[in-house]
């Protein structure tokens, strides 16, 4: 990034999937996203904001929560606003859980699933988690910044396969390259 970039600043990251056939268990797919401060930015999440909660300071918010996919365009959408964070936080994980109850699943059972990712009207990334069919959950982003250098955008889906509790405890890992 040259001198006068501002880096990236408010961004939406966008969940959709299709309904379970008739007669089958709601699929419900969560996204969650965690701050982590720069002096231990791969230690414990500062904080995981998730359905039914959002940040301390409003900086990440969860606007459109959905438990079973029903509904028109994206289901789930999260803002996350990278400039208003403090300076304390060097890195935001961002990542999809799908529930585990009623029933057990995979992304290899999710219908159609996508996921967008944005800045504006600049799409950043978009997937369909074909790459990571048998986790249970994904990170889909991670954003990093040096000091009080501007927020960069490290895009990736990487899979998960265990307990959602475990994945918002420790998706902040170090990521594979």
């Amino acid at each position: 990034m040259n001198g006068l970039s501002k880096g990236i600043r408010k961004v939406e990251i966008a969940l959709r999937w299709d309904p379970s056939p008739p007669g089958e268990p709601p699929t419900d797919l969560d996204l969650v996203a965690a701050p982590y401060l720069a002096s231990d930015p791969h230690g414990d999440p500062a904080y995981v904001v998730h359905f039914d909660s959002r940040s301390p300071d409003g900086t990440i918010t969860l606007n459109r929560d959905s438990t079973d996919g029903k509904g028109f365009g994206y289901d789930e959408v999260l803002t996350v606003e990278l400039d208003r964070l403090a300076e304390r936080y060097g890195r935001v994980v961002v990542g999809v859980v799908i529930q585990q109850h009623p029933t057990p699943r995979t992304f290899s059972g999710v219908a159609d699933p996508g996921l967008r990712i944005r800045e504006g009207y600049d799409v950043l990334a978009e997937d369909d988690f074909g790459g990571v069919q048998g986790a249970t959950a994904a990170t889909v982003a991670e954003f990093v910044r040096e000091g009080t250098g501007p927020w960069e955008f490290r895009p990736g889906v990487q899979g998960f396969d265990g307990d959602p509790a475990d994945f918002a405890r420790t998706m902040g890992a170090t990521r594979r390259s």
